[in-house]
């Protein structure tokens, strides 16, 4: 509900034209966040493991990682708005996650497979965090692009930061998300799995190196091949819009990332 209150301030703060240094937007998702971390650790203190064991749990696990990062950002001078691009993001993929397929009942008994696992899931979820606020910065940028072609009064009575400033957050958040992607994708790699189920030929895993290579494509092109910032921008627009939607359906066929596998594992050779 804090974040729909805060979505819906935040059509009051573009129709405005982000001309007043107002923190309303900010003290509504903050105490969003502060419920959600409230039932983050209620579920994972009664499940005594991290909750991160099925996917409504990563969906709101990513969600909490990407509005505390907004929290944190939105402090840094200029950028008290990226709350009011983060709001939707939280409210949309917030309701999507209340789905109750989304969350079967767990056993009695959870697993949780120790240090490597935790390292895994947290640099994945926290990759999803950072590709979220990029493409938050992203959408911040074309609508500072869009104001300086067309509406440059507005532009310059905006407080907003600077166009080259929000376009070097978006390459410096998507380069972070990258690193961290690596990272999990690496300690995936390294996890224990049964004899019968190859680590890249898992759909999941096929995803993830497909999300990998998208992003490292992006990077490159822009930093070393001249792509403009608006087609940077774009792309991780596109980029995150695409692993919103097709996170919960590579779950599914995933067979080593189902929450009752329980056959005997092996290190990968």
């Amino acid at each position: 509900m804090l974040y729909g209150l805060s979505t819906l301030y935040s059509v009051f703060l573009w129709r405005r034209g982000f001309r007043r240094d107002e923190w309303v937007n900010y003290f509504l998702l903050a105490a969003g966040v502060a419920f959600h971390t409230l039932s983050i650790a209620r579920r994972g203190m009664t499940l005594q493991v991290c909750p991160v064991n099925n996917l409504y749990e990563a969906t709101t696990f990513l969600l909490w990682a990407l509005g505390l990062a907004c929290l944190v950002y939105s402090l840094l001078p200029r950028f008290k708005f990226l709350a009011a691009f983060t709001a939707p993001v939280l409210f949309t993929v917030g309701v999507f996650a209340l789905m109750p397929s989304l969350d079967p009942p767990h056993g009695a008994k959870p697993e949780f497979s120790g240090a490597l696992r935790s390292l895994h899931a947290a640099t994945i979820l926290q990759s999803y965090g950072a590709f979220g606020l990029a493409a938050v910065a992203a959408g911040m940028f074309l609508m500072q692009r869009h104001d300086l072609r067309f509406h440059k009064l507005r532009a310059l009575l905006s407080l907003l930061p600077s166009i080259q400033r929000v376009e070097l957050i978006t390459f410096r958040l998507v380069a972070a998300g990258f690193l961290l992607l690596t990272l999990g994708l690496a300690a995936g790699w390294l996890l224990p799995r049964p004899h019968d189920r190859p680590y890249f030929s898992d759909a999941k895993v096929v995803w993830s190196a497909l999300l990998w290579l998208a992003y490292l494509e992006s990077l490159v092109a822009y930093r070393f091949f001249g792509r403009t910032g608006r087609r940077f921008a774009l792309g991780i627009i596109v980029l995150f819009s695409a692993l919103l939607l097709t996170f919960w359906l590579t779950n599914l066929f995933s067979a080593l990332h189902q929450p009752g596998m329980s056959e005997e594992p092996v290190l990968p050779r």
